[in-house]
């Protein structure tokens, strides 16, 4: 359904103990929004909710909700370090169109609801 790669789930873990309070799981969600029509929302969370989906990816507890699940199944999270830093990238073989900034798509079958222009 959702892979995190090595290097992303080590970042996340490091990431979770930097924060350093217990029962914190990572969150991946999506949203209406964003230029192409959804955005994608990733955060840390304490609390899950009725139709939550919750999978344990060797030791890493990532939470879904079920309306986000129909738009992230084959979703790729990845770490990247560059000169310029680092972070993450997503690769989702649902989009059929996303935006220059690369957290906003769309779906073959749902556009979503864009954002204003100018909005990303």
């Amino acid at each position: 359904m959702i892979t995190i790669s090595d290097t992303a789930s080590d970042k996340i873990k490091e990431m979770l103990e930097q924060e350093g309070t217990p029962g914190l799981f990572l969150r991946i969600g999506v949203k209406e929004g964003g230029c192409s029509g959804f955005s994608y929302g990733m955060g840390f969370d304490d609390e899950q909710h009725d139709g939550d989906k919750a999978l344990d990816m060797e030791g890493l507890k990532v939470v879904v909700d079920e309306d986000s699940l129909k738009y992230l199944n084959g979703l790729v999270i990845d770490f990247k370090e560059s000169a310029m830093g680092g972070g993450f990238t997503i690769e989702n073989p649902n989009a059929s169109a996303t935006c220059g900034c690369g957290s906003s798509f769309r779906t073959a079958t749902d556009a979503g609801k864009p954002a204003a222009a100018g909005e990303c």
